[in-house]
């Protein structure tokens, strides 16, 4: 199983890593960030490792573990 880690004070919840995510294992979370934002979490374990969310990524908060 892979997973993923996201910065979440770096989040500026675009949801562009959400709809990229053909598992969909990343989601809002419901806490707002220091900056205001809701920032996108690791959600489930059905990640695959694919990396579409951190290619997506425009300010570059997310790794990939596989």
């Amino acid at each position: 199983m892979a997973k993923i880690t996201i910065r979440k004070e770096r989040c500026k919840a675009c949801e562009l890593c959400i709809n990229a995510c053909p598992k969909h294992c990343i989601a809002l979370s419901k806490e707002v960030n220091k900056t205001g934002y809701r920032w996108a979490e690791f959600t489930d374990n059905n990640c695959v490792g694919c990396g579409f969310c951190y290619q997506v990524c425009p300010d570059m908060c997310i790794e990939v573990y596989k």
